[in-house]
């Protein structure tokens, strides 16, 4: 089995595949205080539960935007797996040309989920990540990553109105029944989440002048079906891409596992 992990800023999402089939999947916070032991145990009760055992675990692949969990997380797996794994970085092989200024400024997750979203649909094609940062990835007819755009993730714009206003408060990201709200809760749902619906189409529309017309538009993080409920422009959704991109690349360099 290969033991995929992608260590995001907010979450740590981990799956386990057997050939191409994605038999089970976690998400779990990404605390910068816990210790590999503390990791280690979480993983070996999530393992257990899914009656799998440390010995079926033959290969890891690995993408982090979080350098000091990264070290932990390293770690944690030679301690309780044994197995070193594949970290997605310089020198690894993708099969997908970065045509960025300076190509290890770009987030190993970004580059990933490149790698799958072109196998899976070809290019031209536009990656919308959910995750801390709302993420936007250009990649062209040929299956070059192109660059992107960053912009502020939908959980932290609403958590920076709740600390840095006065009277604003704390809210979840339900939909609210109306554009108008009638309530200062109901005003702040319809900002933030019809907000980043503008956020997404306009930003889809830009990077479709400049891909063509036949631009796919592919969607994943953790809101990415909360947004592409609202909007016609997201085609596809792809909750666990991250992770489909990380068994590509160590099959590109290790092997099937």
């Amino acid at each position: 089995m290969l033991l995929c992990v992608d260590i995001g800023n907010t979450n740590m999402v981990l799956g386990l595949y057997r050939g191409p089939e994605l038999l089970t999947h976690w998400r779990i916070s990404t605390d910068h205080r816990k210790m590999p032991d503390e990791y280690g145990i979480l993983l070996l009760n999530l393992l257990g539960r899914n009656g799998v055992k440390i010995k079926d675990i033959t290969g890891i692949a690995l993408a982090s935007v979080v350098p000091p969990v990264t070290d932990t997380i390293l770690e944690m797996l030679e301690e309780y797996i044994g197995v070193e794994p594949l970290v997605v970085g310089a020198g690894v092989k993708t099969g997908v040309p970065i045509r960025y200024d300076a190509p290890r400024d770009v987030g190993a997750d970004r580059i990933v989920n490149a790698v799958a979203g072109f196998r899976t649909y070809g290019g031209p094609a536009c990656i919308v990540d959910f995750g801390t940062a709302t993420t936007f990835d250009a990649i062209s007819a040929r299956g070059e990553y192109l660059g992107g755009a960053i912009a502020p993730g939908i959980r932290l714009s609403a958590e920076a109105l709740f600390q840095r206003t006065a009277k604003l408060p704390r809210i979840d990201l339900q939909r609210p029944q109306n554009a108008i709200g009638a309530n200062t809760v109901e005003a702040m749902r319809s900002g933030i989440l019809f907000g980043y619906v503008g956020l997404v189409e306009g930003m889809v529309s830009r990077f479709r002048q400049e891909l063509g017309a036949d631009m796919r538009v592919i969607a994943t993080g953790g809101l990415a079906e909360v947004i592409a409920r609202e909007t016609d422009v997201i085609e596809s959704v792809e909750p666990w891409l991250t992770l489909k991109g990380l068994r590509i690349i160590y099959e590109l360099n290790e092997g099937a596992v």
